[in-house]
C-alpha cells in the first residue's frame, strides 16, 4: 500500500541521513517498522495515507530524549523539510500536529486536544513497535544505552508518574514494563492495533514470568 511518490522517497533518504548515528532503538529501523505498521494498520481505517506516511516516517526524526528533553525540535526538523519540498500546507500541518500529539508521555497531559484517524494509525503503530519481542528488546538496548541497571527489586514502579517525572525517569529497565509497555495495549485506537497488540501483550507477560523465575534461581 506504500505510496508510489518522490516525497516518500525523498523522505526515507532525509530520515536515514538523520539518523544514521540513532541509538538502536530509535534509528532508521525502528522507523521503517513504524512505517510499515502503519501502512498495515491503514488497510482498515479510513484516513489520507500520505498524512500517515510522513507522519509516521518523519515521527522520531529528533526525539526529545537524546536533545536534552526539547520536544520542539522534532517537529522543527520535520516542518522545514517538509516545506522545503513543497508540501501542501495543510498536509504539513496535519504532520506536525501527529508528531507533536503521539508521544506515549503525552498520555499524561490532560489538557491534550489534538486528535484524527490519521494520528491514531501512527499511534498505534509507534506503540506496537514498543511492546512484544521487538519491544522487549528495544527496552533493554535503550536500558543499556543509559547504564541502568537490569532491575532493582527495592525499586517499585512508579503506577502514578506525571509527564515530568517520566521524562527524567532512571529507574531500571524492568520497571519501564510497568510504567508503560504493558499499559499500551489498552491504549490502542484501531480494531488491527488492538489485535496486533493483545498477542504482542502475552508475550511480555511470558517474558516478565521467566525472568523472574530465573532471578530468583527457580528454573
Amino acid at each position: 500500500m506504500r505510496i508510489k511518490s518522490p516525497i516518500i522517497n525523498s523522505t526515507i533518504s532525509f530520515v536515514k541521513q538523520e539518523l544514521k548515528d540513532a541509538e538502536g532503538g530509535h534509528d532508521w529501523f525502528h522507523t521503517e517498522r513504524v512505517y510499515k505498521n502503519a501502512l498495515l494498520i491503514s488497510k482498515s481505517e479510513p484516513v489520507d495515507i500520505l498524512v500517515v506516511s510522513l507522519a509516521a516516517l518523519l515521527h522520531d526524526i529528533a526525539d526529545s530524549k537524546f536533545f536534552k528533553g526539547d520536544e520542539t525540535i522534532g517537529p522543527k526538523k520535520a516542518r522545514e523539510f517538509l516545506l522545503k519540498n513543497n508540501v501542501d500546507s495543510g498536509i504539513i500541518e496535519h504532520v506536525i500536529q501527529i508528531i507533536e500529539n503521539m508521544s506515549f508521555k503525552n498520555s499524561f497531559d490532560s489538557d491534550a486536544t489534538f486528535t484524527s484517524k490519521e494520528m491514531k494509525v501512527v499511534q498505534d503503530a509507534d506503540r506496537l513497535d514498543a511492546i512484544g519481542a521487538i519491544g522487549i528488546a528495544r527496552c533493554f538496548n535503550y536500558g543499556g544505552f543509559k547504564n541502568r541497571p537490569l532491575y532493582n527489586p527495592e525499586i517499585e514502579p512508579n503506577l502514578t508518574m506525571t509527564k515530568a517525572e517520566y521524562k527524567v525517569s532512571d529507574a531500571p529497565t524492568i520497571n519501564h514494563f510497568y510504567e508503560k509497555l504493558l499499559l499500551l495495549k489498552d491504549q490502542m485506537n484501531t480494531k488491527t492495533g488492538k489485535q496486533i497488540a493483545s498477542d504482542r501483550h502475552k508475550f511480555m507477560e511470558s517474558f516478565l514470568k521467566q525472568f523472574y523465575a530465573e532471578w530468583e534461581g527457580k528454573i
